[in-house]
């Protein structure tokens, strides 16, 4: 099975989707990371801010940060290798890498809500 891994810049939260403007690109990708998850696939998102060894210790990931800076971010692998700088993929592109369906990455986590009426 290929891993994903995501180094995203330092942001907020782990998704970045917080606060009271949130960017439409990080729902998109927090969405697709999440039906990706739910299939089982190895998708891991690594945020700067919280998780600053993790860029340290990968040397394909420290390479390309010494070499662009913090602009190369986010910085997406499978399998180790570099195939996108700079941005993040497309649903489209994750569903090329992984073998699915784009229409497959749009799931939304849902929560349930149990509502009691009294009479």
């Amino acid at each position: 099975m290929k891993k994903v891994e995501i180094f995203d810049p330092a942001m907020c939260c782990s998704t970045g989707v917080c606060g009271p403007s949130v960017d439409p690109e990080l729902t998109r990708i927090a969405s697709a990371v999440y039906s990706l998850e739910q299939k089982k696939f190895d998708v891991t998102r690594y945020n700067l801010g919280n998780d600053p060894g993790a860029f340290v210790d990968n040397e394909v990931v420290n390479k390309v940060l010494l070499e662009k800076g913090p602009d190369a971010l986010p910085l997406i692998l499978v399998n180790n290798e570099v195939v996108k700088v700079g941005a993040y993929p497309t649903n489209e592109e994750l569903a090329e890498w992984l073998d699915v369906k784009a229409a497959e990455l749009q799931e939304k986590p849902r929560v349930r809500v149990s509502v009691k009426f009294d009479k």
